[in-house]
C-alpha cells in the first residue's frame, strides 16, 4: 500500500503489486542517488522533480524490514510561498513579544515541538522579519528547505563531515550577527550554540520537546551547566499543528459536560457553540481542511532564571 500523510493523517492511495516492489524501490534508489545493491542498511537520499510549474524536493528514507525494503518520500514544494510571522497564527500578544525577542543582539531563542510541527517554517518567518541588509545572517540546515534572499545558507552533511557542530565553528569565523542552527542534536552543538549566544551573537535553533519549559530540561540533560542556560536562553516557543474543521461542511454544536471532562476544558465553556467536522467533497469526506499552528511562548525572566539555576523540573517552570 502506498499511503499519503496529509495534514498529519495517513490515507491509503493505491496498492503496489508485490512482484513490482523491488523494481519500484530500485528506481527510488536511482533517483535518490543511493546504492542500488545495498539492501541490508538504511539509506537516505534526495532529489528534485518538476511537476508542471512546481518544483518538488524529495527527501527519501529507505530501511530494510522483514518483508523487504520500505521507502518513505517526504515532499517539499519549493515553489510554495514562505509564511510571514502574521501568517503563523500566533496571538497578537505572543507575536509582538516574539518580534521584540528576535530583534535582540545576543542570546538564544529555541523553537520546540515534534517532527513536522512547523518549526522550520517559524524560523524562516523570523529570519524574513529581520533586515538582512543591516545584519549578517547565516544558517546551518539539514536540508535547506527554502532559499532566503540576502541570507547565507549552508547545507549540513554528516557523510562529508559537515555536522552542525563543525559548521557552527566555521560560521563563527564569518563575522555573523545572527545564526540559525537547524537543530540541536547533541551536547557539542548545544554547547557551541550557547557559547555563541554569550559572545555577542543571536542564535535561533530547534529542539524536540513536548512544551516550552521542556527546552530548559533538554539543555540541562545535554550537559549544559545551569548558569550558562540561565544566562543565554531568551525564550522557548513550543508549537503544534492542529487540523482545521472544513469551513464548507462544518456544523455548530454545543460543548457538553463530556467534552469538558475528556478534553480537560474550563467549566465555563459548557454550552458554548463550536464547529464540528462532518465531511464533504471539498475535504475528501474527512471533515477537515488544512492545519494551523498553536503556540506557547515562554520568555525567560529573573524568577525563571532562578529556577533554572536550581535545576527545577519543567513542571515548576510552567507553574
Amino acid at each position: 500500500i502506498r499511503p499519503y500523510r496529509i495534514d498529519g493523517v495517513l490515507y491509503d492511495y493505491l496498492e503496489i503489486p508485490l512482484q513490482l516492489l523491488d523494481e519500484v524501490i530500485s528506481r527510488i534508489k536511482v533517483i535518490g542517488k543511493m546504492d542500488i545493491a545495498e539492501k541490508r542498511l538504511a539509506q537516505d537520499g534526495r532529489t528534485t522533480v518538476t511537476v508542471g510549474e512546481r518544483i518538488i524536493d524529495l527527501r527519501i528514507s529507505i530501511i530494510p524490514t522483514s518483508y523487504g525494503e520500505r521507502a518513505v518520500l517526504r515532499l517539499l514544494d519549493k515553489s510554495a510561498r514562505l509564511y510571514k510571522l502574521p501568517d503563523l497564527g500566533m496571538s497578537l500578544k505572543d507575536q509582538e513579544a516574539f518580534e521584540r525577542l528576535i530583534q535582540r543582539t545576543h542570546g538564544i531563542i529555541l523553537v520546540t515541538g515534534p517532527t513536522g510541527s512547523g518549526k522550520s517554517t517559524t524560523l524562516y518567518a523570523a529570519l524574513q522579519y529581520l533586515d538582512c541588509t543591516e545584519k549578517n545572517i547565516l544558517t546551518l540546515e539539514d536540508p535547506i528547505e527554502y532559499q532566503l534572499p540576502g541570507i547565507s545558507q549552508t547545507q549540513v552533511s554528516t557523510k562529508k563531515g559537515m555536522t552542525f557542530a563543525t559548521g557552527l565553528r566555521a560560521v563563527l569565523r564569518q563575522d555573523p550577527d545572527i545564526i540559525m542552527v537547524g537543530e540541536i542534536r547533541d551536547e557539542e552543538t548545544a554547547r557551541m550554540a550557547v557559547q555563541s549566544s554569550l559572545t555577542g551573537h543571536l542564535v535561533f535553533s530547534t529542539l524536540h520537546t513536548n512544551n516550552a519549559a521542556g527546552a530548559v530540561s533538554r539543555l540541562l540533560d545535554l550537559g549544559i551547566e545551569p548558569h550558562l542556560v540561565a544566562s543565554s536562553l531568551l525564550a522557548s516557543l513550543a508549537q503544534r499543528l492542529v487540523r482545521v474543521v472544513c469551513p464548507v461542511c462544518s456544523e455548530s454544536a454545543a460543548v457538553t459536560q463530556r467534552h469538558i471532562r475528556e478534553f480537560q476544558l474550563d467549566a465555563f465553556l459548557q454550552g458554548r457553540s463550536v464547529k464540528t467536522a462532518q465531511g464533504c467533497e471539498k475535504c475528501g469526506m474527512t471533515g477537515y481542511c488544512g492545519r494551523k499552528g498553536i503556540f506557547e511562548l515562554l520568555c525567560i525572566d529573573e524568577p525563571i532564571r532562578e529556577l533554572i539555576m536550581e535545576r527545577s523540573k519543567a513542571s515548576a517552570i510552567e507553574a
